[in-house]
């Protein structure tokens, strides 16, 4: 039995029409250096300062990059607000109740995940277990360590009973690290099936709604 789903935060539990990538290209050019989608696709899910990094080519410039990712992202959040993933607080719900810990892991740092929840309406102890930010752990996907630490966190050791779910291939190749037993990719967000596939889910989903569904819980 499941005992924990660690979620991806923004295309999987949280729709919020890719204006992260958007707004991501956007400072990317703005730095000098502009990218096509596809160099943008190859950092979905990713650390946003390490993306900045990666995509600039300039390492020392990422925390400035990152400040200006942050004030775009905000505004652009204020004009269009994120809401949830039609039937995902159904989804928390359910799986809590069946006593599938839940927590929320994203690439994100605590300046735009904190207001994010806020603008959805979850909070720690309601809808959530916990969240995970990439900053929280010294490194984002496709290293495990978020998992890991919401395993700690949900008091889970055996990564079996581990279900972690995510929009990009770089969720997927997370949960493969982490050797959780269910890696689930979803499709309600920044990437397609074929994309998916290309890394190796145990299963794919139209979206994190019907999570309960896949593990019989409803």
């Amino acid at each position: 039995m499941i005992a924990l789903a660690a979620l991806d935060i923004a295309g999987t539990t949280v729709a919020e029409d890719n204006q992260v990538y958007r707004v991501l290209a956007e400072v990317v050019a703005g730095h000098g250096t502009p990218v096509d989608d596809a160099g943008i696709r190859r950092w979905m899910g990713a650390d946003k300062r390490e993306a900045l990094a990666a995509l600039t080519g300039d390492p020392g410039a990422a925390d400035r990059l990152h400040e200006r990712f942050v004030a775009r992202l905000r505004a652009a959040y204020a004009e269009h607000p994120p809401r949830p993933v039609p039937g995902v607080t159904e989804a928390l719900a359910t799986l809590r109740e069946h006593g599938v810990r839940v927590v929320l892991t994203t690439g994100f740092d605590r300046q735009i995940t904190d207001p994010l929840l806020a603008a959805v309406g979850w909070t720690v102890g309601d809808q959530l277990d916990a969240v995970v930010c990439a900053a929280d752990v010294g490194g984002g996907r496709p290293q495990p360590l978020m998992i890991h630490r919401a395993m700690k966190l949900a008091g889970v050791t055996d990564p079996g009973r581990v279900l972690a779910a995510g929009d990009t291939v770089l969720d997927i190749q997370a949960g493969h690290a982490a050797r959780a037993g269910h890696v689930v990719g979803v499709l309600s967000g920044a990437q397609t099936r074929d994309e998916l596939a290309a890394g190796h889910p145990t299963h794919i989903v139209e979206h994190a709604g019907l999570l309960p569904e896949l593990l019989g819980l409803r």
